[in-house]
């Protein structure tokens, strides 16, 4: 991964439609967190992990049509890739959120706006270079 495939218009691209796909995917990851957590009285933690997983789900069909334009027939080989990466992503994104809201004290929503943005980048990162590469 060098600077200039990184620059290049078709990359930058794809980095749009992924962040407008992801854009979705955060409607969907805040609605249900914000659903199973306020109303249903989830815990914290597992309403995020419910939000991100719906998500990652939703945003991986939208990206393999949309942005990556996939045509590989191993959907389920594709698929885990993908949840994977996401899987990791929640991981990152649980321990920002753990480290903001938890020993910093920081609003819970604000800690889970820069865990998505972190996690963002590196699920488009790893995507375009190893699930849709």
């Amino acid at each position: 991964m060098d600077v200039q495939s990184i620059l290049s218009e078709a990359f930058l691209l794809k980095f749009i439609k992924f962040c407008l796909v992801g854009f979705s995917g955060v409607f969907i990851d805040f609605g249900t967190t914000f659903i199973c957590k306020e109303f249903l009285k989830i815990q914290k933690y597992i309403a995020n992990t419910l939000g991100f997983t719906l998500a990652a789900t939703s945003n991986y069909f939208l990206n393999r049509i949309w942005t990556f334009h996939s045509v590989s027939p191993n959907i389920m080989l594709e698929f885990t890739r993908f949840f994977i990466i996401a899987l990791i992503g929640l991981c990152i994104n649980l321990l920002i959120i753990w480290a903001m809201s938890g020993k910093f004290r920081i609003n819970f929503y604000i800690s889970k706006l820069v865990a998505t943005l972190v996690v963002t980048l590196w699920n488009f990162l790893i995507n375009a270079y190893y699930t849709f590469a």
